[in-house]
């Protein structure tokens, strides 16, 4: 059994976050985290022994929050908050971004400034170890006061009233019957338990943790099928030179460069050009410049991750004994704004991608390859519709990319009167990373075809690699076929990180 993920509201990083949401590592409250918990829970029963007037504690939420609630009803009060707040719809959240708002609540809660009791954050972590994906639709939130609806719905089937997945079918389950066969209670939420439970940003933190990792894993596709295409267009290597990125000041840009000369060591095709008449075409020539910002974009949504990994995004917070402040740690700005400028530097990867795939298939820009690469042109089309495929992708995130958190509607009254959006900035982050990979895909398997057409000459250490990789998968094209389970087979492999471990193990990059 692998060792727990200790969780204490401080230690979180993104690769134990993989760990739990994409490969089931159970998780484990650190004896410190309980201790902070327990304190603060302390200071949250004294201000309901108070009586006094606390949000989130003993009054109404959202514009009802100078209506103050009877002590006798506090309890019935959070109920009602979790309720009234599953107003989600659409389609279910996949399951590894469900498990990652578990961990993200469980974590907040960990830290011990929200006041829960212990049962709250022990339920959390048996959802976690157990396997148990409880049913949260996609749409619902707007980033204000956290992801409120969502997080309402992942409350709801603690409270027995909401529903789980079962993974094998993809049906839901009446969250009662699973707690029944669980041999566990329904959780009874305490004062101050349903408003900690939804005031967070878990979902948006986790659209984000998710989408760093495989937008780094997906620059990393691009880049092997970029050195293919380099090859197969006879690119030249001159503007890999490390002393551009070093005048331009850029380490991502020397990074980009510095992987495209291993991948390229040693080809018979990436040669340098005799005279400046053969200047490569951006797609080719621009590579450092622009995976480099993408290279850029990618680390800036890794460290606001990072430090979302470990934030306390609960309303209010418990800092003393007496002493519960009510700010704004909910609201998902910062988490917007990363999530829309991921979605941008990953259409950069999709659109350059699909330049490329069009060179390849052009018989004028090809530089000497057949036309679309068919086997017998006019009888075969050979992969003239992939392109199509790729440049229809491409115009979908063209419009998926304006930014969500570029438009505030106000919510409750014009109490939240400017609002984030950044669930839907995350959603659609998704949905642009998956037509990407698709996109690189066709890059990977056109380019691959036509090295092949290139020989006897070989390609670099790299290429030949990544060409094992597609050939080990797909099949040289000697007779039109449907690409469509081409394709999908190569992003498939590529969503894994299958296909750039190969190419690893061959020429590390």
């Amino acid at each position: 059994m692998t060792d727990p993920v200790p969780v204490d509201g401080r230690s979180l990083t993104l690769e134990r976050f993989l760990a739990v949401c994409r490969r089931g590592r159970p998780v484990a409250l650190a004896p410190e985290a309980g201790a902070a918990v327990r304190a603060s829970r302390r200071a949250v029963e004294r201000v309901v022994e108070s009586g006094r007037p606390v949000y989130g504690v003993s009054t109404g939420f959202g514009a009802l929050s100078e209506r103050t609630v009877p002590r006798e009803k506090l309890r019935e009060l959070q109920a009602s908050l979790v309720r009234s707040h599953a107003s989600g719809t659409g389609l279910a959240l996949s399951a590894d971004v469900v498990r990652g708002m578990i961990l993200l609540r469980l974590n907040s809660l960990a830290r011990g400034l929200s006041g829960v009791r212990p049962e709250v954050v022990d339920r959390l972590a048996y959802l976690l170890n157990r396997g148990l994906v409880p049913w949260i639709p996609e749409q619902g939130s707007v980033g204000a006061s956290g992801d409120l609806a969502p997080l309402a719905h992942l409350a709801l089937s603690l409270t027995g009233e909401g529903a789980f997945v079962d993974e094998r079918s993809g049906s839901t389950e009446p969250a009662a019957e699973v707690l029944r066969r669980e041999g566990i209670e329904p959780l009874a939420l305490a004062e101050k338990e349903g408003v900690a439970l939804l005031n967070g940003t878990s979902l948006m933190a986790a659209y984000l943790a998710l989408g760093a990792a495989d937008a780094g894993a997906l620059l990393d596709a691009a880049t092997v099928a970029a050195a293919l295409s380099y090859d197969a267009l006879l690119g030249d290597p001159a503007s890999l030179d490390d002393r551009l990125g070093e005048i331009r000041n850029s380490t991502d840009h020397r990074e980009v460069a510095r992987a495209l000369r291993a991948l390229l060591q040693g080809s018979g095709l990436s040669v340098r050009h005799a005279t400046w008449a053969g200047q490569d075409p951006y797609t080719l020539r621009c590579l450092p410049q622009v995976l480099g910002a993408v290279r850029l974009a990618i680390g800036f949504a890794e460290g606001v991750a990072a430090r979302e990994l470990n934030a306390v995004t609960d309303n209010p917070v418990v800092f003393g004994e007496d002493d519960l402040v009510s700010g704004g740690n909910f609201h998902g700005q910062p988490l917007a704004l990363a999530l829309d400028t991921l979605a941008l530097a990953v259409q950069y990867v999709a659109g350059f991608s699909e330049r490329r795939t069009v060179r390849l298939v052009h018989p004028s820009l090809s530089r000497g390859l057949p036309p679309f690469l068919a086997p017998d042109p006019g009888l075969s089309s050979g992969f003239m519709v992939p392109q199509y495929v790729a440049a229809a992708l491409v115009n979908e995130n063209a419009t998926l990319v304006h930014p969500a958190s570029a438009t505030s509607l106000s919510t409750s009254a014009d109490q939240e009167d400017f609002v984030s959006m950044g669930a839907w900035a995350g959603a659609k982050l998704l949905r642009v990373l998956a037509n990407t990979r698709r996109v690189v895909a066709i890059e990977w398997m056109v380019a691959g075809q036509a090295l092949e057409l290139r020989r006897p000459r070989v390609g670099g250490v790299g290429s030949e690699a990544a060409l094992r990789a597609l050939r080990s998968r797909v099949a040289r094209w000697e007779k039109d076929r449907s690409p469509a389970p081409d394709i999908e087979r190569l992003a498939s492999g590529i969503a894994a990180g299958e296909m750039v471990r190969e190419v690893r193990s061959a020429a590390p990059f």
